[in-house]
C-alpha cells in the first residue's frame, strides 16, 4: 500500500525535529510522519500511539530502522497523559495528531468505512464493542437525526433518518453498500450534492464514523492534555480534515493563547497565557500535493508552541 503522509514538510518544518528532543505522534498510521521525524536528526525519539493493531504492525515494519529510538504504544490519543505515565514520561517536546480516518482503514473493504467499497457496517478504528451495523439498525429515529445534522452538517437529516427506520423496519441494513443505497434514494437528486461533487452518502458516513469512534470528545481531551504534556518551546500540531474537527482545534488553540480575562480591565492577562499560535490561518495542501493525493485536499492543519 502506498502511503503519502499529509502536508509532510509543514508538520516537519513546524515541529523542528532537527533541534531533538522527545515527539508524539498520536496518530501514528503507516508511519509516514513519524519517519521524517526521525529522519530529521539521530537525536529525535518518537513514541508512536495508533488504537489500530493492524496500523501498528505496518508502522513497526517500516519504522525498523529507527528501532533504537521509536516506540509503539496501543491507545487511543483520548488517554494521552495515561499512556505516557504507564512509560515514565511526564514532558514531551512536540505533539502531532493527524486526525480523520486512514488510507489503510478507508482500502479495507472488512472495516467498513468506505461507502465505495462493500463491507460490513463496522467503522471501528480500533477495538471497541459500538459499531456502525448497532449506530444504523438501532438507534431511534431522533438520535440517527442528531448524529447526521450535528456530525455530518447534513441538511437532510430528518429524512435520511426517517429512511434509515423504514428501511430497516422490513429489513435489516446489513452493508455499506445498504446504507449508500438508502441514503442516494434521499438525495441522489439534491442540487446541493452535484455542486459539491460529492457522493452524497459522504457526510452520513462521516457522522456514522464520528459517532461510532466518539472522534470529537476525544480530540477536546487530547487538545487539553498535549498542552500540559509539552515543555516550554515545544510545538503541537493539529492536522483536521472536516470544519468540525478544524473549528475545535481553532477556537481551543484562541481561548489558549488568549488566556483568563482580568475581571477588572476586561483584557487578557498575558501571565495566563499558555500558548503562541503559529497559524494564524490554517495551512492548506498546494496543487502539486493534492494532485498527487487526492485525500489531503480538505486537510487544515494548525500548529502552536507552548510559552
Amino acid at each position: 500500500m502506498r502511503h503519502i503522509p499529509v502536508l509532510l514538510e509543514e508538520t516537519t518544518a513546524l515541529l523542528e525535529p532537527e533541534r531533538g528532543g522527545l515527539f508524539v505522534d498520536c496518530t501514528l498510521g503507516l508511519g509516514g510522519h513519524a519517519e521524517a521525524l526521525l529522519e530529521a536528526s539521530p537525536t529525535a525519539r518518537v513514541i508512536g500511539i495508533d488504537r489500530d493493531p493492524d496500523a501498528l504492525r505496518l508502522a513497526e515494519s517500516r519504522l525498523q530502522p529507527f528501532a533504537e529510538r521509536m516506540r509503539l504504544l496501543p491507545g487511543e490519543f483520548s488517554h494521552l497523559e495515561q499512556l505516557l505515565e504507564a512509560v515514565r514520561v511526564d514532558r514531551v517536546d512536540g505533539i502531532l495528531a493527524d486526525l480523520g480516518v486512514s488510507s489503510l482503514q478507508l482500502e479495507t473493504a472488512e472495516r467498513g468505512f468506505s461507502f465505495r467499497l462493500e463491507g460490513p457496517l463496522d467503522m471501528r478504528m480500533g477495538p471497541g464493542e459500538l459499531t456502525a451495523s448497532e449506530v444504523v439498525n438501532r438507534y431511534r429515529e431522533a438520535d440517527l437525526e442528531r448524529i447526521f445534522r450535528d456530525y455530518g452538517e447534513e441538511r437532510q437529516a430528518r429524512r435520511i433518518a426517517r429512511a434509515i427506520v423504514a428501511r430497516r423496519d422490513k429489513q435489516a441494513i446489513q452493508n455499506t453498500s445498504d446504507l449508500r443505497q438508502v441514503v442516494h434514494r434521499v438525495l441522489g437528486r439534491q442540487p446541493s450534492h452535484r455542486k459539491r461533487r460529492i457522493d452524497p452518502a459522504t457526510r452520513v458516513f462521516q457522522a456514522i464514523r464520528i459517532e461510532v469512534n466518539k472522534e470529537l470528545s476525544g480530540l477536546e481531551s487530547l487538545l487539553d492534555q498535549a498542552v500540559r504534556l509539552l515543555r516550554r518551546d515545544g510545538r503541537l500540531v493539529v492536522i483536521s480534515y472536516h470544519s468540525l474537527e478544524d473549528r475545535i482545534v481553532k477556537n481551543k488553540l484562541r481561548d489558549l493563547a488568549r488566556g483568563e480575562v482580568d475581571q477588572i480591565t476586561g483584557r487578557p492577562r498575558s501571565e495566563t497565557q499558555v500558548i503562541e499560535v503559529l497559524t494564524k490561518r490554517p495551512i492548506r495542501p498546494g496543487e502539486a500535493e493534492i494532485a498527487a493525493n487526492p485525500r489531503a485536499r480538505s486537510a487544515r492543519l494548525r500548529a502552536a508552541r507552548r510559552l
